[in-house]
C-alpha cells in the first residue's frame, strides 16, 4: 500500500487531501510513523522526529495515529489478496507477499492478477498500491519499490540476473545504510560487485546474513511465501517527553514497559528464551543489550533480573534517554515452524 496510514487519512479527510500529511505526534517527542507524499517531497520521512519533520516542512500537517482503522482497511485489503490465493504473508498492515502460482481464478499470468487486485483496491477501497511481480520473494519486493506511487513492475525470470547485477546495493532489500556504507568500503557498490565475493568472504565479513548475500547477489532465492509465517519476537517500547537522566527513572519505566510485554505475552501465549534492552538517547544514537537464558522467559521477576544485568553494561549517568524497549526473542512459537515443510515451488508464466 501507498504510504499507508497517511493515505487512509488523506481518504477518510477529504481537506487533508494534496496537503502534506505526517501521521505520528507534533511534539518534540513525536515521531513520523507515516508521511503522505506530499510531505515527502520536503524530505519528511516515516521515523523520523516530527521536531526535524516540522523544520522540513513548515506547513506540514499532524494526524493523531488511528491504528484500528488502518487494521480494518488492512483486513478488506487481505480479504481481496484471498479471492485469488491462500498463499499470502503478511508482513505488515501495509505490505503482502502473495504465491499465485496456482491461483483460485485460474489466471494465468501473475501480471494479471498484480493488475487486477490494484484495480479493485483502488476502486473497492479508495486507495492505491504498488506491485512487485517475479520468480521470488527478494525481487518482487525490490520491485515493488520501483515506480511508487500506484506501481507496477515486472522483472521476468531471463532479466533477474541482469537486473540483480545493475541494481545498487542500497536499494537492496535487506541491506540497509550501515551494511551498505560497510559494502562500498569493500568496493561493492551494484549487485555485479556483490557478486565478485565469494559466499564464504561474505560470510566472514557479515556473518550469517553474508549467507543471504551470496544468494541474492545471484538472484537466489528460495523462501516460500509461508501464511503461517511465525513470530520472531514480541516487545513494547517508549518515547519520553522528557529524557530520563536518572537510574531510578529508568527502572520505573522500565517496570511500566514490562508489565505491557507481560500483557502481550499473556495474550498471545508466548515466552521466548532471549531478552533484548533498547535504549535510544537524546542524540538519536542507539544500543542494544541481549542475554539468553537456557530455560523460558516467561515470569516478570525474569524480565527485572534480566534488564538489571543489561542496565549495568553501559554508564546511564552520561547520558539523556529518550526512548526505552524491551523485546523478547527465540519464541516457543518458532518451533511450530520445523511443522511445516517448504512448498514446492512451480512455474507460472509472466
Amino acid at each position: 500500500m501507498d504510504a499507508f496510514y497517511a493515505s487512509v487519512e488523506q481518504r477518510d479527510r477529504p481537506e487533508l487531501r494534496g496537503l502534506p500529511v505526517a501521521v505520528g505526534g507534533s511534539s518534540d517527542r513525536g515521531v513520523v510513523a507515516a508521511a503522505s507524499y506530499e510531505a515527502r517531497k520536503y524530505g519528511v520521512r516515516s521515523a523520523m522526529p516530527s521536531k526535524i519533520a516540522a523544520r522540513k516542512c513548515p506547513n506540514l500537517i499532524f494526524v493523531t495515529p488511528r491504528f484500528d482503522a488502518y487494521k480494518e482497511v488492512s483486513l478488506q485489503v487481505r480479504d481481496i489478496f484471498y479471492e485469488y490465493t491462500d498463499l499470502v504473508e503478511p508482513l505488515s498492515l501495509d505490505e503482502a507477499y502473495l504465491d499465485v502460482t496456482s491461483n483460485k481464478k485460474g489466471i494465468p499470468s501473475a501480471t494479471l492478477i498484480a493488475q487486477e487486485i490494484k484495480s479493485r483496491i483502488k476502486k473497492e477501497i479508495l486507495l492505491t498500491a504498488s506491485a512487485g511481480v517475479s520468480i521470488n520473494k527478494f525481487l518482487a519486493k525490490v520491485a515493488s519499490d520501483i515506480n511508487k506511487p500506484d506501481g507496477f513492475f515486472l522483472i521476468p525470470p531471463g532479466e533477474a540476473v541482469p537486473f540483480v547485477e545493475k541494481l545498487p546495493i542500497e536499494r537492496f532489500f535487506g541491506i540497509g545504510k550501515v551494511t551498505a556504507e560497510k559494502m562500498h568500503k569493500m568496493g561493492i557498490y551494484h549487485g555485479i560487485d556483490l557478486k565478485q565475493w565469494s559466499e564464504a568472504d561474505l560470510v566472514s565479513r557479515f556473518g550469517r546474513p553474508g549467507l543471504y548475500y551470496y544468494r541474492i547477489a545471484r538472484a537466489q532465492d528460495d523462501r516460500p511465501v509461508d501464511p503461517h509465517r511465525i513470530r520472531k519476537s514480541l516487545g513494547a517500547e517508549n518515547t519520553f517527553e522528557k529524557d530520563l537522566v536518572t537510574l531510578e527513572e529508568v527502572r520505573k519505566e522500565l517496570n511500566h514497559i514490562t508489565d505491557i510485554l507481560l500483557s502481550r505475552m499473556e495474550r498471545s501465549g508466548t515466552k521466548g528464551k532471549t531478552l533484548t534492552l533498547k535504549v535510544k538517547f537524546f542524540d538519536f544514537q542507539q544500543i542494544t543489550r541481549s542475554k539468553t537464558l537456557a530455560v523460558w522467559i516467561e515470569k516478570e521477576v525474569q524480565i527485572k533480573e534480566l534488564y538489571e544485568e543489561l542496565l549495568t553494561t553501559f554508564d546511564t549517568r552520561e547520558f539523556k534517554i529518550r526512548l526505552l524497549g524491551l523485546a523478547l526473542s527465540n519464541l516457543n512459537h518458532e518451533l511450530d515452524q520445523e511443522d511445516h515443510p517448504p512448498g514446492l515451488q512451480l512455474t507460472l508464466d509472466f
